[in-house]
């Protein structure tokens, strides 16, 4: 189980990944390549992954959890240095988290380190909660899974860039 401080606002997650940095930040930023983030349990979703891979730019893709929960979900690019690092603020219009109708800087911005290990990659994802949103909201959030959903979901990529 995890634990939180009352007053956490991020989490850190860090895996090592056979696979290039080249061949990871393909597999973050490639709609062709970005299937490794759907609940392998579900079907592929219908709807199209889409990516506009520029600062303000988005990334939208749908997320099925099970047979009652679906939304979109993806970000708006914040950052972008080609095979080392992605920030973005996380969520969709109409998804989760949203994002729009004034509540963008409320979004929790996630930022993807990418790490040379010479023939490995070190991946460290940050998750931080902004401070625009009351604590009370972070911690919901943290402790109703965020960080053990980013985990589940990061370790999917490692099939994914490994090709």
């Amino acid at each position: 189980m995890m634990t939180h401080s009352p007053t956490d606002r991020s989490f850190t997650l860090t895996r090592i990944l056979a696979a290039s940095r080249q061949a990871v930040f393909t597999a973050w930023t490639d709609p062709e390549h970005l299937g490794w983030f759907h609940n392998p349990e579900m079907p592929m979703p219908a709807e199209p992954i889409e990516v506009d891979l520029r600062v303000g730019g988005t990334w939208k893709q749908q997320m099925i959890v099970n047979e009652e929960l679906s939304y979109p979900t993806g970000g708006i690019y914040l950052e972008i240095v080609p095979d080392e690092r992605l920030v973005f603020r996380w969520g969709a219009v109409g998804g989760w988290p949203e994002l729009g109708g004034g509540n963008d800087m409320t979004a929790p911005v996630v930022t993807v380190q990418l790490n040379d290990l010479g023939r490995d990659t070190e991946l460290v994802l940050t998750v931080r909660f902004s401070e625009d949103l009351d604590i009370e909201e972070v911690q919901k959030l943290m402790l109703g899974g965020a960080r053990e959903g980013w985990a589940a979901t990061i370790d999917r990529v490692k099939d994914s860039s490994a090709q």
